[in-house]
């Protein structure tokens, strides 16, 4: 792989990205975790009193040969709601904002104009916070491929499914192969 990227955004709740973004073709890797606020070293108990300034976000390796940052991004912001301010369906608080966090200028260039592409397909304005990444925290490990191993759990089923079936509705070819058959929808 020639092109590593690395990309870091939030959307509410970080199960429900990494279910998501893990599935398309290009992403090598995922981890969720905090980042974009002021508090080192954070746990995810700490996390949900919401006075960290940390989101909950993941950490998304992707080779830029087969998916693009403009996509990825896309993607991400065609998945959740960016419009809400600190929430995403009944997750409420800053650590469930939407916010990009930027590794370099090109990607901020890059995701100031997916943002202000998408505007017209909003009835509300886009509230995504555009940040640079100062660090990241990886969440604990009962966090990681949270859907994965917890499909048939009520957040997964009433939470995660929908925003899979979208995912397989809107992007079907980008989806790895593996990923077209075995989506687990309930």
């Amino acid at each position: 792989m020639k092109n590593k990227q690395t990309a870091t955004f939030g959307g509410g709740c970080f199960w429900c990205i990494e279910a998501v973004i893990q599935r398309l073709q290009g992403v090598v890797s995922l981890v969720s975790g905090y980042a974009g606020g002021d508090t080192l070293n954070p746990n995810y108990r700490v996390i949900c009193t919401g006075t960290t300034g940390h989101a909950e976000v993941v950490q998304v390796t992707f080779d830029a040969d087969i998916i693009s940052y403009q996509d990825l991004i896309s993607i991400f912001m065609t998945n959740h709601d960016p419009t809400t301010l600190n929430r995403q369906g009944a997750d409420r608080g800053t650590q469930y904002r939407s916010i990009i966090l930027y590794h370099n200028n090109e990607q901020k260039a890059i995701a100031e104009k997916v943002t202000t592409d998408l505007k017209s397909i909003f009835s509300d304005p886009i509230v995504t916070q555009l940040a640079p990444l100062e660090k990241f925290y990886k969440a604990e490990d009962y966090h990681h491929d949270y859907y994965n191993n917890n499909s048939f759990a009520g957040y997964c089923r009433g939470v995660i499914n929908p925003k899979i079936k979208k995912l397989k509705k809107y992007y079907a070819n980008r989806l790895k192969k593996e990923q077209i058959n075995s989506l687990i929808i309930n």
